[in-house]
């Protein structure tokens, strides 16, 4: 009997008690997934869209004059992964230009941002413009940006909201501001029916952005777009390549913390068709669906930042995926590779402790995770060689729950003395 119990490892081991042991834990630690480089971004040509990144202009600018490398006279210097793309947006606000110089600067930073010797060409603030000669200024960027595409978070159901939505809400809104700023252009950031609560609560500058009082329709008729994407994770089709030509794209402002709001994104879409807007409902999808993708207004904005400069949606969604987000996945995943055992009278859900292998391969989860959802699913991991020899002993019964492998432990018996 102790070498049926040697190779069960079921009656007197707690992996059937508990789903993973401490051994296990720490083992399972060696395998937790390295960062995938969340934040890090790299934009990958896209012929789909022409967008383009304010810091990438200056650098074409730069390349075309001759310019190597820039310095400054300024005390205000961007800080960050692209300097450039902050300077960027430094001279499309007005703040200062990019001047020749008489003598060098004793530093400056190339086109990688990388710290390297004296330069002739330095950035100067607004007070030392005139003093020297302008090789580049906002106004040379701003001629070579796109008009499109325009990104929009439409407060429409503003009023739907309790107090705390609304300042769920308004943070959101403001890192939306933040990652627009970082890897887009905030002038092509469009936030409509602003009233005068939300401009109470806000605390982004308005003026960097487009704050747009009337509703979105009008919005959209002023600038002369007549057909719109909007993000919705109840349409039915998925975001496609052939989408993101369109020239905006609509973020719905809702929060859902009360659980009643389910559905409330397709009223923006059915206002905007009443006044003769197209509207694409499209959704976001991690291997065909929405649980596990962010549902953040930033979150999202920047999935869709990601997919326009020609990243796959799911590697555009690892990129922002949190392990929360991860889990709610996980708990989805796991329970569809559950076999189930009937074993002396008592029933026990298994999967296969390499799935975690599995699944970290395009969820973003650590191996605590595994742990944590199969502690709440009361499911147990036990290695494929374990599982195989399980099969060996037990019978398949087809059941309405989608069967099970029963274990006769007088047979399992048999079999272990003579195995």
């Amino acid at each position: 009997m102790y070498r049926l119990q040697g190779i069960l490892k079921l009656r007197t081991s707690r992996a059937f008690q508990q789903p993973y042991t401490l051994r296990f834990f720490r083992q399972g630690l060696s395998h937790v997934s390295s960062n995938r480089g969340r934040g890090k971004f790299k934009k990958v040509p896209s012929s789909l869209c022409p967008m383009k990144k304010p810091g990438d202009v200056l650098r074409e600018i730069l390349q075309e004059k001759g310019i190597i490398s820039v310095g400054t006279l300024s005390r205000k210097w961007p800080s960050g992964r692209d300097i450039y793309q902050e300077l960027a947006l430094l001279l499309l606000e007005g703040d200062g230009a990019i001047v020749e110089l008489e003598e060098e600067t004793s530093e400056s930073w190339d086109l990688n941002g990388k710290k390297v010797g004296p330069s002739k060409y330095a950035y100067v603030r607004p007070c030392l413009v005139e003093k020297f000669k302008v090789v580049v200024d906002g106004d040379e960027i701003a001629r070579r940006l796109p008009d499109y595409p325009w990104i929009i978070v439409d407060l429409m159901l503003w009023d739907k909201h309790i107090p705390k939505e609304k300042d769920k809400i308004t943070l959101q809104v403001r890192e939306t501001y933040a990652v627009m700023r970082r890897m887009y252009y905030p002038r092509k950031f469009a936030i409509t029916w602003i009233n005068e609560e939300y401009k109470k609560k806000n605390k982004l500058p308005l003026e960097k952005i487009v704050s747009y009082e009337g509703t979105t329709a009008e919005f959209l008729k002023e600038r002369g777009i007549n057909r719109v994407v909007l993000l919705d994770p109840n349409a039915d089709e998925a975001l496609s390549e052939k989408d993101l030509e369109e020239k905006a794209f609509i973020i719905g402002g809702i929060v859902d913390m009360k659980g009643d709001k389910k559905g409330t994104t397709a009223k923006i879409g059915e206002v905007l068709k009443k006044e003769g807007i197209e509207v694409l409902r499209r959704k976001i999808v991690l291997r065909g669906d929405v649980i596990g993708v962010p549902d953040r207004i930033n979150h999202i904005t920047e999935i869709l930042i990601r997919m326009l400069y020609g990243e796959p949606m799911e590697r555009a969604i690892l990129a922002v995926q949190a392990p929360t987000h991860a889990r709610w996945r996980l708990r989805r995943e796991i329970p569809k590779r559950k076999i189930r055992y009937l074993i002396d009278g008592k029933l026990y859900l298994v999967v296969e402790k390499e799935l975690f292998d599995e699944l970290k391969g395009w969820l973003n989860i650590r191996w605590e995770d595994f742990v944590k959802v199969l502690r709440e699913t009361g499911i147990i991991a036990l290695e494929r060689r374990r599982i195989h020899r399980l099969n060996k002993i037990s019978t398949y019964r087809p059941d309405r729950n989608g069967g099970k492998r029963v274990i006769l432990l007088k047979r399992a018996a048999l079999l272990c003395y003579n195995y």
